[in-house]
């Protein structure tokens, strides 16, 4: 079967699906978003918001790009009327909207993706690998680190960043989702426990959070993490696990594995040539494998029950830090 997509939300992210979907020669049937100037790369259909453009048609999946607070709202829209839904990370900004999107699904037999491109890209399947196939060995501990720079115009040019109600947190659910969602993957378990604090330190302009700290418990596994919007500029994002039978590091592109009889492993992932250097060139992996799985009638590696692991996470961190105790997730 020949699909059909559609793009709600045609601001920075929505580049990379452009392109991949280019790529991959599926048609882009219907455009949509308020800011006209946004939409008039397109040669399809355009319109200023996801409902008209559902209303109309014409197309058989729907590409979410759209602020967070939107995302859940857009999905069962869209699901509601038989289309499928891909959607771009985070799947929702609480855990009870990221349900309804999965019983939406169920209920309209439609399919529900959610993009955690950092999955695809060849340091995290390197690592991933050699925790599948037993050479690493068990998971013992880890860390995981998230230092970039976003400045108060970063907030002010689009207003709905910076506010629980809309971006549903900071630093945490925008900028270091994708690390804490590869810790899900490369353990492989559903997280115990969290213990966590956030504070803003430097943003005066905004509601959420600019630093956060923690420890995540997969039972007798404690992965620590820090993450920031304060630094002076985009580090590379770290993540490191202490195994049975060595250790293995992420260091942005790079991944490195030290085993314990002195042997090593490397892999590096190659730049993005759109949008952001930081995003990897992975979305293309990930849309095409996707499509694959409609086509073969099957559920995407990431649908909503896989993404709803990471959302649990996040909103727990969120939890934990608000009461100031520790959180159970089981």
């Amino acid at each position: 079967m020949e699909y059909k997509a559609a793009i709600a939300g045609c601001g920075g992210i929505s580049a990379v699906h452009e392109d991949a979907l280019n790529t991959l020669g599926i048609e882009i049937a219907a455009v949509c978003d308020p800011v006209s100037e946004k939409t008039a790369r397109f040669d399809c259909a355009k319109y200023e918001g996801f409902e008209e453009m559902l209303e109309m048609g014409g197309f058989d999946v729907m590409h979410i790009c759209l602020p967070h607070f939107l995302h859940a709202p857009a999905a069962i829209y869209a699901m509601e009327r038989g289309v499928h839904v891909l959607s771009e990370k985070p799947m929702a900004t609480v855990v009870a909207d990221a349900k309804e999107m999965i019983a939406t699904a169920a209920a309209q037999d439609v399919t529900l993706g959610v993009i955690f491109q950092n999955r695809y890209n060849t340091a995290s399947q390197l690592v991933k690998s050699a925790l599948v196939s037993g050479k690493l060995g068990k998971v013992k501990s880890g860390w995981l680190k998230v230092t970039w720079h976003r400045d108060e115009k970063y907030y002010t040019e689009s207003a709905w960043r910076g506010r629980w109600s809309t971006e549903g947190g900071g630093a945490l659910i925008n900028q270091s989702i994708h690390t804490f969602d590869l810790a899900n993957y490369f353990i492989g378990t559903r997280p115990s426990a969290v213990e966590a604090s956030i504070a803003n330190r430097a943003h005066p302009s905004i509601e959420v959070e600019d630093v956060a700290e923690g420890i995540i418990s997969y039972g007798d596994i404690k992965i620590s993490f820090f993450a920031s919007t304060i630094h002076p500029y985009d580090a590379p994002v770290e993540l490191e696990l202490i195994c049975e039978n060595g250790r293995a590091s992420i260091a942005g592109a790079t991944a490195v594995i030290e085993y314990t009889d002195g042997t090593t492993e490397t892999a590096n992932q190659e730049d993005s040539a759109i949008g952001k250097s930081y995003w990897g060139s992975s979305h293309i992996r990930q849309i095409e494998a996707f499509y694959a799985s409609l086509s073969r009638g099957e559920k995407p590696e990431i649908d909503g029950e896989e993404a709803i692991k990471t959302q649990r996470l996040i909103c727990g961190i969120y939890d934990s830090a608000k009461s100031g105790k520790r959180v159970d997730l089981t």
